[in-house]
């Protein structure tokens, strides 16, 4: 069954997060993770634009200082009669006065490609490696090695955005360089030597006048120094954004895991209790999705005990009123052996007739009240007319009744419109007007209205003409298999449920349902009303 503690429960929707188009959560989940993710690409970003622009002003520079020497090279070591010619000797003479910072290796190279003159050969400057003793190998430095392996990761991620033209002077050998500049062309980019590191190379040919007779190569050796230290320098970006990263999932973990694990432990301790009650933890100071979680957990398991403690005692009422007919039963059956008449034995068989009949009546409305979830939860939800529906049952009942009271129904609206079903909403009605006419004598009449009330609720309103109501029973009638019989009327002849089950359809569909009794001009009582009120529903 659909309790009433339930129903009350689920009338009171959760208060969900409003004001915003966007969850509280999912912001604090995107700026939580998206201030490291910002720190480290403007870091990034930072040190790509200054690596860039370095190598670009060291190759403009070395494009500058290249032709300058070419064209020294041109007027002073080149002759061009009978024919172009680089002069070695005075090729040789000219670049070992010509001053070169020591970080740059300049060399001259004739027409066929042969090496004319070096920098370092000149000046003397030569890569040293110390040996190990003859039969052992070079030391290894796991520092070095490491440094060496996430150098060459690093450069592999950063080929990745690399241009054509600079993948190609990536992979270019000096000598094609050197073959290429003797063409004619000015070749200039980074390149990478047969020890892994990268120089930035320039090589301008020597022209005395159109005909080239050599070559002059600047190469700059520090671009990996550089490199190391741009990495360097992104450091501290790397570690604030691990520290905002460490912050945000410390966060996340706090605000969002713990949370959810706690409820998730409450949740294995209530299926673990077998039927104790066991607390949700509360969550409401959260405005939040996980907030609201929280609190939908705690209502259904407070549903879910209330349930339970309800069809506890369903059980025990049920069981308390079948057994009044059955222990009358009983007595009878064993009675009616003993009868001495004929007058004794047709009375027990009435009585045992009447308990049947009264079990009967008592299993069908249990029965009904126990399906009434279940078909209260298939029937689909849609516009109910209560003007046509109150109508139509009316007609019902005039054209059922050849004797008795009168039922009528009155009303100025053209329509009551309200969301719900129909047949338990007619359900409702039935019940009440099958009230009405228990407690109405032959000659009354029972009056159905429906009006239009304060708040935009539509309300019917059921009158008899009965005794009225005991005033300490106006709500003690709701309850289940509370009977209060008319006097005359046969015992057992209501099973109590009615108001209950009518009470019940009343608020799932979230109206409400209340008993008063009506007064005449002098304050006596004249009969019972019941009041039932629905939300009207927009008009389609």
């Amino acid at each position: 069954m659909v309790l009433d503690t339930v129903t009350r429960r689920a009338s009171g929707a959760l208060t969900s997060v409003r004001g915003a188009s966007f969850s509280r959560l999912a912001w604090i989940i995107l700026v939580a993770n998206g201030l490291a993710l910002i720190v480290l690409v403007i870091g990034m970003l930072a040190v790509s634009e200054t690596r860039r622009g370095l190598v670009n002003a060291k190759l403009d520079a070395l494009r500058v200082e290249g032709e300058l020497i070419a064209n020294v090279m041109a007027e002073g070591a080149a002759e061009s009669d009978p024919s172009p010619i680089l002069i070695e000797g005075d090729a040789r003479l000219l670049l070992r006065d010509l001053y070169i910072p020591d970080e740059v290796r300049a060399r001259i190279y004739n027409k066929a490609a042969q090496l004319v003159a070096d920098t370092h050969l000149l000046n003397n400057r030569l890569d040293v490696i110390v040996l190990p003793p003859p039969g052992e190998d070079l030391p290894s430095d796991l520092a070095e090695d490491a440094r060496s392996v996430l150098s060459r990761a690093l450069d592999g991620f950063g080929g990745l955005f690399r241009t054509a033209e600079e993948r190609a002077a990536l992979n270019r050998t000096l000598e094609e360089e050197v073959a290429a500049a003797i063409e004619g062309d000015i070749v200039a980019g980074v390149r990478r030597q047969p020890d892994g590191s990268r120089v930035v190379s320039v090589t301008v040919p020597i022209q005395p006048v159109r005909a080239v007779v050599g070559v002059v190569t600047l190469e700059s050796f520090d671009l990996d120094e550089l490199i190391a230290d741009e990495r360097r320098a992104l450091f501290p970006f790397i570690l604030m954004a691990a520290l905002v990263s460490i912050l945000s999932s410390l966060m996340l973990t706090v605000f969002i895991a713990r949370p959810i694990r706690r409820l998730a432990k409450a949740a294995r301790r209530v299926r673990l209790a077998k039927g104790r009650r066991v607390e949700m933890p509360s969550l409401a100071g959260r405005r939040d999705e996980i907030g609201e979680l929280g609190e939908a957990l705690r209502s259904m398991t407070a549903a879910l005990y209330d349930r339970m403690d309800a069809i506890e005692q369903f059980a025990a009422d049920v069981a308390h009123e079948l057994k009044n007919p059955l222990t009358s039963i009983r007595s009878a059956a064993e009675i009616l052996p003993r009868a001495k008449s004929a007058d004794q034995r047709d009375k027990l068989l009435a009585v045992i007739a009447s308990d049947v009949r009264r079990m009967d009546r008592l299993i069908t409305d249990i029965a009904r009240a126990s399906r009434l979830d279940a078909e209260l939860a298939r029937e689909d939800v849609g516009q109910v007319d209560l003007v046509n529906l109150i109508g139509d049952t009316v007609s019902s009942y005039e054209t059922a009744l050849a004797s008795g009271p009168a039922v009528v129904f009155e009303t100025t609206l053209e329509s009551g419109p309200v969301e719900g079903r129909a047949a338990p909403i007619g359900q409702v009605i039935r019940n009440l007007i099958d009230n009405a006419l228990t407690f109405s004598p032959a000659d009354g009449r029972v009056t159905i209205r429906l009006s239009l009330e304060a708040g935009d609720e539509l309300a019917i309103t059921v009158d008899d003409e009965g005794p009225g109501i005991p005033p300490e029973s106006l709500e003690t009638i709701f309850k289940r298999f509370y009977t209060e019989r008319p006097q005359g009327a046969e015992f057992g002849s209501h099973s109590g449920l009615g108001l209950a089950i009518a009470r019940q359809i009343v608020r799932v569909h979230g109206g409400d349902i209340r008993a008063e009794n009506r007064t005449d001009a002098d304050g006596k009582i004249a009969g019972a009303r019941f009041v039932v009120t629905f939300p009207r529903a927009a008009q389609i």
